[in-house]
């Protein structure tokens, strides 16, 4: 597992977890490649340093080697600040700031890969850089 310092916060960006208590029973997923694998996919984990990085998720998604996206998993945390330029994500009184995070990061998402088969979690908070997220390809090979 690859662990990143990022000033006193650490997180691993190969790892991703997930609860909440709108789920009824524990479910537990876990990707991967592995040498004696006989699956049709491949991954390639990676993270966004910010909610527009738009490079990092090039960079995952190149990691698979021009291989056929099936979808593209990432986690989103909604910011006050991107880049140093105030947000409106955790100050909007009719929406959530996960709804707008999960929106912008869905969005570059696609935008890099040329493929809306996205799905961005929420609550991203220490699985990857803050404003950040941790995000997983999928493609077919």
């Amino acid at each position: 597992m690859d662990i990143e310092d990022a000033g006193s916060k650490f997180y691993s960006n190969f790892v991703s977890s997930s609860a909440g208590v709108e789920l009824m029973h524990c479910e537990i997923l876990i990707i991967g490649n592995g040498p004696d694998s006989r699956s049709r996919h491949k991954v390639s984990c990676g993270f966004m340093r910010d909610a527009i990085d738009i490079d990092g998720v090039k960079a995952c998604v190149e990691r698979l080697g021009g291989e056929k996206i099936v979808t593209v998993l990432a986690k989103a945390d909604p910011a006050a600040f991107v880049r140093g330029r105030r947000t409106t994500q955790l100050s909007d009184s009719d929406i959530h700031p996960t709804r707008h995070a999960r929106a912008a990061v869905g969005g570059v998402v696609a935008a890099a890969t040329g493929d809306p088969r996205v799905y961005v979690s929420g609550g991203a908070e220490h699985q990857g850089p803050s404003g950040g997220g941790s995000m997983c390809a999928i493609s077919t090979i």
